[in-house]
């Protein structure tokens, strides 16, 4: 397992390979759960500086095309080979080309060097947005699913939301796990909490939104931040904003805290630049593109210890039904299952919890600049969301402008 991010031998045997690993956020946390990462394969040289230092022990290729263009190339032998495939050509603020995109499209490569080996391995583990559920009727998943059929796996997914492992950080996954052996759905729908988001009330707990939006959205989360993104609408790289009601005060958080945020050690990413004027901006980049360590951790985990899985709670899909938060299939028969996003009941550790019942320990974080704050009171104001989820946002927001144009006079 690793320690402080570098990786051993582990008791076990058990051992994983990455594939689109950017940095590691799968084989950290499949690490935590007692496997060794072998192999990683990741084309952006920012991101491999950092997995070379964090994964030192693993074999590291930077092209999974040049891997597929080597007809006698096999995949490593391992447990669990893992890929969260890039997801800029399914995301609803990206590109929505669809599973055939330039980008998204590269699981196609995957699937081809999986059709090469006529065994194992025992577990496939892929990650991606929930949009690509419903993006173009569903098709992306149909792709993905009647490939890995065709290739001899049984399939299950499901969509969970990284505030159910306790990080504070609205974003939901879908996690899905395949196998040409074994059964996936008592590793994926045998924990169900029950559990629901906190609820906002009118209290001084601090909120995440995104500066950037504000015309048809906020990306608004309740003693949280939104999902961590690596662009915005304005083309850039950037972090959200955190409202402190109590301070009447906006700041946005440090590159580490979002490390933290995505279950990451505070610096994971430290090693990733060369031009220290860009390090922030690419940090982000690496940062917003990572799978949450705690989503791979529990996947690990299920798979050391499953739990217990009833067939009669699947119900039996028709062809033209919605994917749903979670299903299984294989060998053209789809089943939905009636799962929450949020599969355990981890000790919920929000924005106030770490940092404050009222945030006080972010003020020292740098605070959302006045240009920013006033372009997106403008907007807001505009726009049919007025008072944000909170009926003291926009007057807060308004008072953080005055006292920043005061301050700066």
């Amino acid at each position: 397992m690793a320690k402080n991010g570098e990786s051993h031998s582990t008791p076990n045997g058990l051992a994983c390979a990455g594939l689109f690993a950017g940095v590691g956020g799968i084989e950290l946390g499949l690490e935590r759960a007692g496997f060794e990462t072998q192999f990683l394969c990741e084309w952006l040289h920012e991101a491999r500086a950092v997995l070379s230092r964090r994964f030192p022990h693993a074999k590291i290729r930077e092209d999974v095309n040049a891997l597929v263009e080597n007809p006698r190339y096999r995949l490593p032998s391992v447990d669990i080979i893992s890929a969260g495939f890039p997801c800029q050509d399914l995301s609803q603020c990206g590109r929505t080309a669809g599973i055939r995109g330039e980008r998204s499209g590269l699981v196609n490569s995957l699937l081809e060097l999986l059709a090469r080996r006529k065994r194992g391995p025992r577990w496939l583990l892929l990650e991606n947005v929930p949009f690509m559920l419903r993006l173009d009727r569903g098709r992306a998943m149909s792709h993905l699913t009647r490939s890995l059929e065709d290739l001899g796996f049984t399939w299950g997914y499901r969509v969970v939301d990284a505030r159910s492992f306790g990080l504070p950080q609205r974003r939901e996954r879908v996690v899905l796990l395949a196998s040409r052996t074994e059964d996936p759905r008592p590793i994926l729908f045998a924990d169900e909490s029950g559990r629901k988001a906190p609820e906002e009330q009118e209290d001084d707990r601090p909120r995440g939104f995104y500066w950037t939006e504000g015309n048809r959205g906020l990306g608004w989360a309740f003693d949280a931040v939104p999902t961590l993104k690596a662009g915005s609408t304005v083309g850039i790289p950037s972090p959200p904003a955190i409202w402190l009601p109590a301070h009447d005060h906006v700041v946005t958080p440090r590159i580490d805290d979002a490390e933290a945020m995505q279950g990451f050690p505070r610096g994971w990413t430290s090693l990733a630049h060369t031009n220290p004027r860009l390090a922030d901006r690419l940090r982000w980049r690496l940062v917003g593109n990572a799978v949450p360590v705690d989503i791979a951790q529990w996947v690990g985990s299920s798979i050391t210890s499953p739990g217990t899985y009833q067939s009669l709670e699947s119900r039996r899909m028709g062809s033209s039904d919605a994917w749903p938060t979670a299903a299984w299939g294989g060998k053209g028969s789809r089943f939905s299952v009636d799962r929450s996003t949020w599969p355990v009941s981890t000790p919920w550790k929000g924005l106030a919890a770490r940092y404050g019942a009222d945030g006080h320990r972010l003020l020292d974080r740098p605070h959302l600049s006045v240009r920013a704050a006033s372009g997106f009171l403008g907007r807001i104001k505009r726009s049919s969301l007025r008072r944000g989820r909170d009926v003291r946002f926009i007057g807060s927001l308004e008072r953080f402008i005055e006292t920043l144009e005061h301050e700066a006079a």
